[in-house]
């Protein structure tokens, strides 16, 4: 079962641990999901509040059609 994040420097602390990070687009919001070796960590944000947090992100992206 995947973890849902709540808050943006939790999820800032998980990208260090990920392997790749899925981005989902919607109409209005953006699921970034964040796979560990162990387990899948999804957050939900805004359009402009996700495009903040991935550009400072060093891991693989992958774009992921919903």
């Amino acid at each position: 079962m995947p973890r849902q994040i709540y808050d943006a420097k939790t999820f800032k602390k998980m990208v260090e641990r990920a392997e790749e990070v899925r981005v989902m687009r919607g109409e209005e919001k953006v699921k970034l999901k964040l796979r560990t070796k162990r387990m899948l960590y999804t957050y939900v944000a805004d359009k402009s509040e996700a495009e903040k947090l991935l550009k400072n992100i060093g891991k693989p992206i992958k774009e992921v059609k919903p």
